[in-house]
């Protein structure tokens, strides 16, 4: 009897493994994902620094969860976002599935629709477990652990026609749910996990001021029973109505309520990190989009661009995407540039591999405004030899494109004094720029002499020598800004981050907003 019972545990044992196998031939053995979060300044809860850091999950261990992604809604508008946004969604569960990961669909209060549905038995089937917390079926704003959230969600966030009730019945049949996927919208979903042995969840759908925080397998009970969790921010709608506070944009607004999660719950991903294409946007989403291409190097861009990133969206409402490879000659997510309205280059000697440097070129070549920073004039090169395999360089840009011809730079416990050069004291990019004459921590570059037909925007001086430093010209008919600014210590000082700012506008061709 002993033999027999050991012969069944093993068979179930091999049964188990095999269906936990879930990924396909040739599918990647990782999730390598890009995360952002923000992180408190230990002396200043106040501030937060944010973070990108790259992880690498194991698919086998990740389930990812759909959270009320229904065929109806009361509120209009919100409705026609979840349309619009299934299609994206079903493609990014898809390769989630292919490596390997369990999907979960979880579209709350429909369970009656898929009672017999198999996919609802794995959940019911999964022996229940203790938790250390008792689980919930709902978990609201945890006092000790987060602020208010900050959008204004009392009228229910609607910002359309509504009708009264709750007309959902099953999840939008755009996403597909395949064989061997769970359904489940209750606190019984940590039992499947814990049968799978599932430590790291993905959450994406909506809404993510209510059910994708606060549901029984939201962010808030996965985070408190211990797991890794993401979520993926491109993949997520906010029922926010503009007309209450802090009276943005519906699409700002959602973007509050995920920088809220990066700073107290977990950090988020976007779509990008499983697909090759740009990040999900809705059609409605009329915001510019600025990409800053960042290295970490030598003047910090890693640390300095992305505070400026959030600073353009907070004060102007610019849709910004930092794309950078923490330190490797890897960046991920080039094809964001594909929606880019304009691209902000703070590179240094960075050997890309071809089919990377292939997209910037695209994207250039194609006479898209640039504006690039500092050591933006040897981005692609090194000072001599070959590229590396693999690698492309190059070694024109400066020249071409931006317009200049760094060869060196001076002292650099002298900086530089900044000034207007002659005759430029209206141009666009020098909109208040106050004060007009500055001096700058940064050692001043040798540029001269710039493109035939560029003009002169500021000068910089020490002992004995003038450069170039900010100009403007045209590439392939695109507008191109190359300013020699950009040292740390620059985007401290007002009148650097006002030009920066004008020269994105500039780039576009679009005026600068008022701001309140």
């Amino acid at each position: 009897m002993n033999r027999i019972c050991c012969l069944v545990v093993a068979l179930i044992t091999v049964l188990l493994v095999a269906t936990s196998s879930r990924a396909e031939e040739g599918a990647p053995k990782t999730l390598k994902l890009q995360t952002r979060q923000r992180v408190a300044n230990p002396e200043n809860k106040d501030q937060f620094k944010i973070v990108y850091k790259t992880v690498e999950w194991d698919p086998q261990k990740t389930a990812v969860i759909v959270c009320d992604m229904w065929d109806k809604h009361g509120c209009t508008a919100a409705a026609v976002r979840v349309a619009e946004m299934a299609p994206r969604v079903n493609q990014f569960v898809a390769e989630a599935r292919r490596r390997g990961a369990l999907i979960i669909h979880a579209p709350s209060d429909t369970m009656k629709f898929y009672k017999d549905h198999p996919g609802r038995k794995l959940v019911l089937d999964a022996p229940k477990i203790e938790t250390e917390k008792p689980l919930k079926r709902w978990c609201s704003l945890d006092e000790e652990r987060e602020p208010p959230l900050p959008i204004d969600d009392s009228d229910g966030g609607c910002d359309s026609s509504r009708t009264p009730g709750r007309p959902w019945t099953r999840q939008i049949k755009t996403i597909e749910i395949k064989p061997g996927d769970a359904i489940d919208d209750s606190p019984a979903v940590f039992n499947l996990l814990a049968q799978r042995g599932i430590d790291n969840v993905v959450i994406l759908g909506v809404h993510t001021n209510m059910c994708v925080l606060g549901r029984a397998f939201g962010i808030r009970q996965m985070v408190g029973q211990g797991k890794n969790v993401v979520l993926v921010r491109d993949l997520t709608d906010a029922m926010y109505n503009p007309a209450k506070r802090p009276q943005v944009s519906h699409f700002r607004g959602t973007e509050l309520v995920v920088e809220h999660i990066e700073k107290h719950w977990c950090p988020t991903i976007t779509s990008c990190d499983l697909l090759d294409s740009p990040s999900f946007v809705f059609k409605a989403d009329k915001r510019p989009h600025v990409a800053f291409l960042v290295s970490d190097d030598h003047y910090h861009a890693d640390k300095t661009m992305p505070p400026y990133a959030q600073w353009l969206r907070q004060q102007y409402g610019l849709r910004c995407t930092v794309l950078h490879g923490e330190g490797k000659a890897d960046i991920p997510h080039l094809d964001e540039l594909q929606t880019a309205d304009v691209l902000i280059v703070f590179v240094r000697r960075l050997l890309l591999p071809k089919e990377q440097l292939a997209k910037i070129r695209s994207y250039i070549d194609a006479g898209k405004p640039v504006v690039g920073l500092r050591t933006a004039s040897h981005a692609f090169c090194l000072r001599k030899g070959d590229p590396p395999a693999g690698c492309g360089d190059w070694p024109e840009f400066d020249h071409d494109v931006l317009g200049g011809s760094y060869t060196n730079h001076g002292p650099n416990d002298v900086g530089s004094d900044i000034a207007p050069a002659p005759d430029a004291a209206d141009h666009p990019l020098l909109r208040d720029v106050k004060p007009e004459k500055w001096h700058s921590n940064g050692s001043l570059y040798f540029t001269a002499p710039i493109a035939d037909g560029s003009t002169l925007v500021q000068v910089g001086t020490i002992p004995g020598r003038s450069e170039p430093v900010t100009w403007t010209r045209t590439y392939h008919g695109g507008r191109v800004v190359y300013s020699s600014l950009g040292h740390w210590d620059d985007f401290k000082e007002p009148p650097f981050r006002t030009l920066l700012r004008n020269a994105i506008y500039w780039a576009m061709d679009r005026p600068v907003p008022e701001t309140k």
